[in-house]
């Protein structure tokens, strides 16, 4: 039965399993009053996995208060210190930024990154980044994720509270995971590598790079940036990953 909220009608939310393989991730966040509205946005559309990467303050009383009765999303969520640690063991990892940035992959429109995330979460997690209020994500924590996604907006006002943001992203990946459309066809493709290994492999790479003298460490320029953004662009599977990893070993012999 509809539920009357607020003189509105709707819906009431049900579980869908699939949005327990989404994670939520708060970056360098410097009000608590956003996480907790964050936390509100995301229970109400069936997420309850928040991820806070080195928040100003937290816990906090503010960011209870802003829950709003999500208090338990704020008590269950994991604070961890890098963007790396949060994305650990993900296969796909979305950043949302409405500023264009040099060498990031092309963006995608947040409807488009939603449905994209849907698909992935049928073979693993998922992440959904946000930055600071202020600042935003920076580039390097960008380049961290395979997508970048980005909410049309009015042009002539496009600031959106990071809270607001949270929602929006939320109800296009609860839309999404719903009405997932045709399945894909079948390409024989491998599973995608998580976060940790493409990690792995980039270190990899700069490794070698440094021990073949191919990269002066002290005038690096962009390789490694570059290297990154290629593999965003390619979705990489975890085979691949292991024949990179085995050619680079052989070559260091």
């Amino acid at each position: 039965m509809p539920v009357a909220v607020s003189g509105c009608r709707v819906l009431p939310v049900t579980a869908l399993p699939a949005l327990g393989q989404v994670r939520v991730v708060l970056s360098h966040t410097s009000h608590p009053g956003n996480i907790g509205a964050a936390a509100r946005a995301m229970k109400t559309m069936g997420l309850t996995r928040l991820v806070l990467v080195n928040p100003k303050l937290f816990p906090d009383r503010q960011a209870d208060a802003m829950a709003a009765g999500a208090t338990d999303v704020l008590a269950a969520a994991q604070v961890v210190t890098t963007l790396s640690e949060a994305l650990a063991g993900t296969v796909l990892a979305v950043a949302m930024s409405a500023r264009r940035r040099e060498l990031a992959v092309p963006p995608l429109w947040a409807r488009e990154a939603a449905t994209e995330m849907a698909a992935a979460s049928t073979i693993g997690e998922v992440a959904l980044v946000f930055g600071n209020e202020t600042a935003g994500l920076s580039n390097e924590e960008l380049l961290q994720c395979r997508r970048w996604a980005m909410i049309p907006v009015n042009p002539e006002f496009s600031s959106l509270n990071v809270a607001a943001a949270v929602q929006v992203m939320c109800y296009e990946l609860r839309l999404a995971i719903e009405m997932p459309g045709p399945p894909p066809e079948i390409s024989g493709a491998g599973l995608p590598a998580t976060h940790d290994e493409v990690e792995h492999l980039v270190a990899h790479i700069e490794r070698a790079a440094l021990n073949s003298e191919f990269l002066d460490p002290a005038s690096p320029k962009r390789l490694i940036l570059r290297m990154r953004r290629l593999f965003s662009r390619a979705v990489i599977e975890k085979e691949e990953v292991n024949i990179l990893r085995g050619l680079l070993a052989a070559l260091e012999k």
